[in-house]
């Protein structure tokens, strides 16, 4: 049995503010939606530091002191594992600013769920706010429905 798999690293990040949250309103690229900023893993680089890095290109923030708040992952047709490790954040500093990956803007957490988002954002919030699941698993075999573990 193969114990190696084509996997495609990226990441996101919840940056709150008190009762408010920063959200991006992708484009390109096939996407369109409010989602958290992230993005991908460059080779060799490590998880945290991709993170850090890519919440500063596409917000102009400083982020530190971040919480792993699990993951989200599902299989590609071609077999290809698509992990998003998902964090979370109360420190930065900085100005906020958009970039050409999108808008970015605080929002209430409560009135998130009313804007146009992208792929499973309810879930990855609860994924961060309950601590009581670690995992969004989508399935293939059901439709892409989301199971939280």
């Amino acid at each position: 049995m193969e114990r190696t798999e084509k996997v495609i690293l990226t990441n996101m990040c919840i940056v709150y503010d008190g009762s408010k949250i920063l959200v991006q309103e992708k484009v390109g690229k096939g996407f369109k939606g409010i989602t958290f900023p992230g993005g991908h893993v460059d080779e060799n680089e490590p998880i945290v530091d991709s993170v850090i890095r890519e919440i500063k290109e596409e917000t102009g923030l400083a982020i530190k002191s971040l919480e792993l708040c699990g993951v989200k992952d599902w299989l590609e047709q071609d077999g290809t594992r698509y992990m998003v490790f998902l964090f979370k954040t109360n420190r930065f500093s900085g100005t906020l600013q958009s970039s050409e990956e999108g808008k970015v803007f605080w929002v209430e957490a409560s009135e998130a769920k009313k804007l146009a988002t992208m792929w499973h954002f309810e879930e990855m919030l609860k994924l961060a706010k309950s601590g009581d699941y670690s995992e969004i698993f989508l399935d293939p075999t059901d439709n892409w429905k989301p199971v939280l573990k």
